[in-house]
């Protein structure tokens, strides 16, 4: 039997696209372009791991988890982006600086300070940044040391070194928490442009390069505020992921937990309504027979034919239960069938009147209500047999336009229903009439029998 919870939807992960942000040029008399900062996300050290795959579900029926494939990590897939647009930079800057520069010791120096900046990117700088927590190790600020130092002589001895802006100052909020990103950015952005104005010779040269300073200093402090913000919102989101996540499998596990209960309560109500009031027959016929086998031969053989037959029908609804199929007895025919069949089977096993009889224009139930109704007959009877001593027991089935009910009546000892503690009998009625969204009474005097009635809708 199926011992699960069905869950609900599993969805994939949350994934929020990065958008680039595209630099706008400063076109300037034989002056080249500096590129504003821009800042790739970083990945979340708290970032939610995929969702496990739940349960199957159980009781009626199988569920099934549907999970959405996960997206792959933004930050794997942009480092790439990043590393070819670095590459470019360094080559083409390593270009410009050859042609434009010509030869002698100062270029040779710039252009070795700029090619050492490639190794230590591939060896320190790469490697920090993917596993960057957003805090400041000092890995990171070594990094960003001999970086600045680099572009300082590159600047101070190529005119056209400072395009390495371009692929720097993105890094400087790729290893640091961008409040002290802005130092080392604003460093190089001080050094780029005093690189213009010293190679400019001019005043309009001058002019440019404070105008350049102020202009992307301004705009890294605010737009690394912003991006600041981003990753600091990102992060909180990775968290509160984590959490629903965690909280979804506390969920589910706690949901399965309640289907397992379900289930072996819906399985101790069947084994209790059907095997254990079968054997209860079988042993209560057999110890009849033995007690008559040398006074009424007839009679116990009888009785042993009865206990043959109980025990048959208990093979046949443990072979249901298995299979998880409809009752044995409804499979044989008709509700009424069904419950004449259990009727006559009570009072040939006692001895005493027993009479089954149907009101109303019977009709063909859903499954399940037939269900409730049989096993209510059945545990009625069973109580019958046990406690009541009766002479006589009714059982009544009535059809009405909108529920059937079932009645069954004994002249028995009866009982105070107020008393009634512990057993799984009426209990277990009342819980199945209660899922079956009926009613369930019990009415019972002492010495003058009991009546148990039980309505489900149609």
């Amino acid at each position: 039997m199926p011992d699960d919870v069905p869950l609900a939807l599993e969805p994939g992960r949350l994934a929020v696209p990065t958008t680039a942000v595209p630099t706008t040029a400063v076109p300037t008399t034989a002056v080249p372009t500096m590129a504003a900062p821009a800042t790739p996300g970083k990945p979340s050290p708290t970032a939610p791991a995929p969702a496990a795959h739940a349960p199957a579900a159980p009781g009626t029926g199988e569920g099934t988890c549907v999970q959405a494939a996960p997206s792959g990590n933004a930050w794997d897939s942009s480092m790439s982006r990043w590393d070819v647009m670095y590459g470019v930079v360094f080559v083409a800057v390593l270009a410009v600086v050859a042609v434009s520069a010509g030869s002698g010791c100062r270029t040779a120096i710039a252009m070795t300070a700029i090619a050492a900046m490639a190794p230590w990117y591939v060896l320190v700088g790469r490697p920090q940044m993917r596993s960057a927590d957003g805090g400041v190790t000092r890995r990171a600020v070594l990094y960003l040391s001999v970086v600045v130092v680099l572009f300082i002589i590159a600047v101070l001895l190529a005119p056209n070194a400072w395009f390495l802006s371009v692929a720097l100052l993105p890094q400087c909020y790729e290893v640091l928490p961008v409040h002290r990103a802005l130092v080392p950015a604003l460093v190089m952005t001080a050094a780029g442009a005093a690189s213009v104005g010293y190679w400019d010779h001019s005043r309009a040269g001058v002019e440019t390069a404070i105008a350049l300073f102020v202009a992307i200093a301004a705009f890294s402090t605010a737009f690394g505020g912003y991006i600041g913000r981003i990753i600091t919102q990102s992060d909180e989101r990775a968290n509160l992921i984590a959490q629903l996540e965690a909280t979804r499998a506390e969920l589910a596990e706690v949901s399965r937990q309640a289907g397992v209960m379900a289930e072996r309560q819906r399985l101790a109500g069947e084994i209790h309504d059907t095997l254990a009031q079968g054997f209860s027959s079988i042993l209560m016929l057999v110890q009849a027979a033995e007690a008559q086998l040398e006074l009424s031969p007839e009679t116990a053989r009888s009785q042993l034919s009865l206990a043959a037959q109980t025990a048959r029908e208990n093979l046949a609804e443990a072979r249901t239960l298995v299979g998880g199929l409809a009752s044995a007895q409804l499979q044989a025919g008709t509700l009424e069938d069904a419950l004449r069949r259990i009727t006559q089977r009570a009072g040939a096993e006692l001895g005493i009147g027993a009479s089954f009889s149907v009101d109303g224009a019977g009709r063909r139930l859903p499954a399940a209500t037939e269900v409730v109704l049989l096993r209510a007959g059945q545990e009625a009877l069973a109580n019958v047999r046990k406690h009541a001593a009766a002479h006589s027991v009714a059982v009544c089935l009535r059809y009405a336009a909108d529920f059937v009910s079932l009645d069954v009546t004994d002249d028995g000892a009866g009982f105070d229903p107020a008393q009634v503690n512990g057993g799984y009998g009426l209990s277990g009625m009342r819980a199945r009439v209660d899922e079956a969204g009926g009613t369930f009474a019990v009415r019972s005097t002492l010495a003058q029998g009991t009546s148990v009635q039980v309505e489900v809708p149609t």
